[in-house]
């Protein structure tokens, strides 16, 4: 902010993208904060995964994600299994 005031009060379209950039930012922070510091809210409370997981109902694993596909390419390994064994 003291950069633009300072060295560039006439830009109009810097001090508004500054301001569109703090305000993000501030909305960003504020949903954070609702959700306990987490930075992506839950899909479904901590204990129903985990009782799903005993049961069986749902399974856990890594998931990896080929960093130059990252849209086209990934796969979960299920823990438990052998490395060669995916899912």
């Amino acid at each position: 902010q003291n950069y633009l005031d300072n060295f560039w009060p006439d830009l109009k379209a810097a001090h508004e993208l500054f301001d569109s950039i703090l305000q993000a930012r501030r909305e960003r922070e504020s949903e954070s904060q609702e959700n306990s510091g987490k930075e992506y809210p839950e899909h479904l409370p901590g204990e129903i995964v985990e009782a799903g997981i005993k049961s069986g109902r749902y399974i856990q694993g890594t998931l990896n994600v080929n960093k130059h596909r990252a849209q086209l390419e990934a796969f979960v390994r299920l823990q438990g299994f052998g490395s060669k064994e995916t899912g």
